[in-house]
């Protein structure tokens, strides 16, 4: 690239760092989507479903007004009733799997189902799916006891009601991706229901671009320390794949992308949505898998190589969690309702609007991003494919950061398929993404070495 190139590009970056940090473009159709978010309907979803009494894996599932069978069921007439608004695009369907048996968390052998709402995209040619999940089971103490009240209103009912209330608003748009739904369940007896859907995601090989999992997002006070606070949502995020063979390996350490792994981009994706959209909420990105020697049910799809983040409450209360209903020394203990902060779910649940809307939109993210290795050079070359899928994108955002830096600090919009940086590859970390017409980013591709 010649100098007067260079000189431009660099200009473009100084004019794109003064004007970016006060500039917010809002898709209106999507900021409709999010304000349409109620906490009525939300509160109305969890208080029904901890009407069930237990939601537990082995609480009973032929009775039409209590237990897990019932809460499924419910569930699934609940999304059904978007069927017609979505012209004929949002399907509903309970997904049966085995569980348990000898040596497993369940001791004896049961059938459990899922609820799978799949909303189509209206582009034949478009392949791609965006999954949102939430379980729908919840417990007590004694995670085998099947009978105790166990009403999960934050564990997690509020997940379920906020991906509820998503089918109701998103299946009446039209998306060029597909959006699935799910409110899973087995999760409390180690990740069953999402286990079961990441092995039918790869066994039919989708191509699962991004899964949100959302488990309890909807307390604000925490326990112990009494923070209060309902304007941060943690995502958690896998740093090294958990599904890595011995070439990913290498290309790893090549590069030096030990926080540079798919979903860490994700999550990163997740943070500058989410907060494009949300007001009065900051996204925290929290660099492990999940918390402390605890799971959820994004792990599976991790194990199986898809990318996978988890999103949830920053701070928690375990004297709700887990816990019998009762009252002792003037505290109370266990997942009721009234405990639930519904603004902070409506929250919550519009980061995961926007971000599903935002990438159901866009563009196929581009094929092929290297970075040049060809010679030493204080300037970074990087280079790509359109993909031969989907709308074509009106363009391109090349996303630079220092190397000690955690978010992406510039977007530089190219309409080529090719750069030539005046920055070296030792000090930053580029990454491209596209972009059409109306602002909506694909995923973010971290460039792979080359040498041309």
């Amino acid at each position: 690239m010649k100098k007067s190139a260079l000189l431009f590009v660099f200009s473009f970056i100084l004019v794109f760092i003064a004007f970016s940090q006060t500039t917010v473009v809002r898709d209106p159709l999507i900021k409709q989507m999010v304000d349409e978010i109620s906490s009525k309907n939300i509160e109305a979803s969890v208080r029904k479903l901890v009407s069930f009494n237990s939601r537990n894996n082995l609480s009973v599932q032929n009775d039409t007004k209590q237990g897990i069978g019932a809460a499924w069921n419910w569930i699934k007439t609940e999304m059904e009733k978007s069927i017609p608004s979505s012209n004929g695009r949002l399907s509903v369907e309970l997904v049966k799997y085995k569980a348990g048996g000898e040596g497993q968390r369940i001791k004896t052998e049961l059938e459990l189902q899922n609820v799978v709402a799949t909303l189509k995209g209206n582009d034949p040619t478009d392949d791609r799916i965006f999954l949102i999940s939430a379980h729908l089971d919840s417990r007590a103490e004694d995670n085998n006891d099947g009978k105790v009240f166990a009403p999960g209103a934050n564990d997690d009912a509020s997940g379920v009601a906020a991906i509820m209330e998503l089918v109701r608003i998103m299946s009446k748009k039209a998306f060029s991706g597909t959006i699935i739904f799910t409110a899973v369940s087995g999760e409390e007896h180690g990740l069953l229901g999402a286990a079961h859907m990441a092995s039918i995601a790869k066994s039919e090989n989708w191509n699962l671009v991004a899964m949100l999992n959302n488990d309890m997002i909807g307390n604000s006070g925490s326990s112990g320390t009494l923070l209060n606070d309902n304007m941060k949502v943690r995502v958690f995020s896998e740093g090294v794949p958990q599904l890595e063979t011995e070439q990913m390996a290498k290309a790893r350490t090549y590069s030096a992308m030990e926080n540079d792994g798919k979903a860490r981009q994700l999550a990163r994706y997740i943070k500058e949505i989410g907060e494009r959209y949300v007001d009065q909420l900051s996204v925290t990105l929290i660099y492990r898998n999940d918390r402390f020697g605890r799971g959820g049910d994004h792990t599976p799809f991790c194990k199986l190589g898809f990318t996978a983040v988890r999103i949830t409450e920053f701070n928690e209360n375990y004297d709700r969690t887990h816990q019998i209903v009762r009252e002792e020394n003037g505290i109370h203990y266990g997942d009721t309702p009234e405990f639930v902060d519904y603004e902070y779910v409506c929250k919550n649940a519009g980061i995961n609007l926007a971000t599903l809307a935002n990438l159901a939109l866009a563009p196929y993210a581009p094929e092929n991003v290297g970075i040049s290795v060809a010679g030493l050079s204080n300037s970074t070359k990087l280079s790509w494919e359109t993909s031969s899928k989907g709308k074509r994108p009106a363009g391109y955002y090349v996303l630079m950061r220092e190397t000690y830096q955690a978010l992406w600090e510039r977007k530089i919009f190219v309409k080529e398929t090719s750069i030539e940086l005046p920055f070296s590859k030792d000090n930053y970390f580029f990454a491209v993404q596209s972009v059409d017409a109306d602002g909506h980013e694909s995923e973010i591709i971290f460039p792979s070495p080359v040498r041309r």
